[in-house]
């Protein structure tokens, strides 16, 4: 199992909050990460269409997918805290969600940052598309890693 392979496994666990709502993290690279939101009554608002917290939370739980895959050989040694965020809504969304993750950085940048630093500050942009391939929502957030302290 790849590096990436366990990080996809494990985040289907780590954070119960995204698995109860129904994110599933369908791919992990090296400072990228998909993820989808299939639509539900339980994840929809007062118009039929996807909650805005649910959009948030997809977005934000595919982000640190793509945070995990830029540090996936050190992860463990890691403690990453998603420190901002900020999304923006651009239409209504329509049925399963798709949020595309990328590290606004270079996946090498960060680490020899880490390296050199002790730590690193960097966002995350995410983009959220709906099933007809619309893009509904555009993410950034801002994530802290530094070494396991104690």
């Amino acid at each position: 199992m790849t590096p990436f392979e366990m990080i996809k496994a494990h985040l289907s666990t780590a954070v119960p909050f995204a698995t109860y709502t129904g994110v599933v993290i369908e791919t992990v690279g090296d400072g990228t990460a998909r993820a989808s939101l299939p639509m539900r009554r339980e994840v929809s608002n007062h118009i039929g269409t996807p909650h805005a917290g649910a959009m948030f939370t997809l977005g934000e739980a595919v982000s640190g997918a793509a945070m995990a895959g830029a540090f996936a050989d050190t992860l463990l040694g890691l403690r990453p805290v998603a420190a901002e965020a900020r999304i923006g809504y651009l239409k209504v969304a329509k049925g399963d969600l798709t949020a595309e993750a990328r590290t606004d950085q270079a996946p090498d940048s960060l680490r020899a940052t880490l390296a050199a630093e002790g730590k690193v500050s960097f966002p995350v942009l995410v983009a959220i598309t709906d099933e007809t391939g619309a893009e509904v929502a555009r993410m950034e957030i801002a994530w802290h890693v530094s070494p396991v302290r104690g």
